[in-house]
């Protein structure tokens, strides 16, 4: 085979396994497959070459059926909502939650249960809150909301959404001193159907 420079050489369209390649054994021009040179790379380039300090193993525990779902001898993922699902208990040394203050706007407030599980409003004026996006039915959510009174005392006050049960059928009476704060649970399981709401404290400093 004659030598010639490559780039002289015609460029092929694409490359294939059965494309031959030029190759110098023992000072003898000979000619390879690209599926032997595959075969040839695949068995003798380690992930040390590559520079990777993990296993195949340990690679492979990334390896899971479905993103978001925890799987056994896996790591954890995320799906494409930032979701972990684990088949299993978690236990935890310490865990915090995401805490978001919401604000009212032509007398309404609404509150994302995407975006936290602790959420603060300071009054502005009379509202109207709604909760959105709850977790589906069968799994259960809360969030607990601490409500601001302005510096006037103005004594703003709410309208809960119709969803929202409180105990003996009665929402709570806002604290309506000037900065006063007052905090409130709120849970359900069904998906938003229902919420129950408890008090969890008034007139605090």
């Amino acid at each position: 085979m004659a030598n010639i420079k490559i780039s002289d050489m015609t460029a092929a369209s694409s490359a294939s396994g059965g494309q031959e390649f030029e190759v110098n054994e023992s000072g003898s021009t000979k000619k390879v497959t690209g599926t032997q040179l595959s075969t040839f790379i695949r068995g003798n380039v380690t992930l040390g070459d590559l520079s990777v300090t993990a296993s195949a193993a340990e690679l492979n525990y990334n390896d899971i059926t479905t993103l978001g779902t925890s799987q056994a001898s896996k790591t954890v993922t995320a799906d494409a909502n930032g979701d972990v699902n684990l088949s299993e208990e978690l236990k935890a040394k310490s865990y915090n939650e995401t805490y978001a203050a919401v604000t009212s706007s032509s007398a309404a407030t609404a509150l994302n249960c995407e975006t936290g599980n602790a959420f603060s409003h300071t009054l502005t004026e009379a509202t109207t809150f709604t909760f959105s996006n709850p977790p589906a039915s069968g799994t259960a959510y809360s969030f607990s909301l601490e409500v601001i009174q302005d510096g006037s005392a103005s004594g703003y006050a709410i309208t809960w959404p119709s969803s929202v049960d409180w105990p003996s059928a009665t929402a709570p009476t806002l604290t309506a001193t000037a900065n006063a704060k007052d905090v409130f649970v709120f849970y359900t399981r069904d998906g938003g159907t229902n919420w129950y709401g408890f008090t969890a404290g008034l007139a605090l400093a």
